[in-house]
């Protein structure tokens, strides 16, 4: 029998309603950024789509975070923490604008 269920836009319905937004990915990129990364801005490397990574979907079922694009479901980032280091995959980002907050 096959389990593997993919619906008529090639997406796997499993995707469709497993995620949480990419808010998710603010607790574990501040323990590695100095900024609040949730605002930056990318660009998905696999359609072009640009928003901030909050917009992402993130699915949390794997031995870290991946965050797939909202548009085509490609992987844009994949994030995970042992207990000394963290490893962050970017390859899905074909660029990320990160807000500095301004000096006065």
């Amino acid at each position: 029998m096959d389990t593997d269920r993919t619906s008529a836009h090639g997406k796997h319905e499993e995707y469709e309603t497993a995620y949480e937004d990419g808010n998710t990915l603010g607790g574990p990129l501040s323990e590695i950024f100095a900024v609040d990364l949730t605002a930056a801005v990318g660009r998905c490397a696999g359609c072009g789509a640009t928003g901030p990574l909050a917009r992402l979907r993130v699915y949390d079922r794997a031995p870290g975070l991946v965050a797939r694009c909202p548009d085509c479901s490609r992987v844009v980032l994949r994030l995970v923490r042992g207990p000394d280091t963290a490893w962050l995959d970017l390859q899905g980002a074909a660029s990320l604008a990160i807000p500095l907050g301004g000096q006065d």
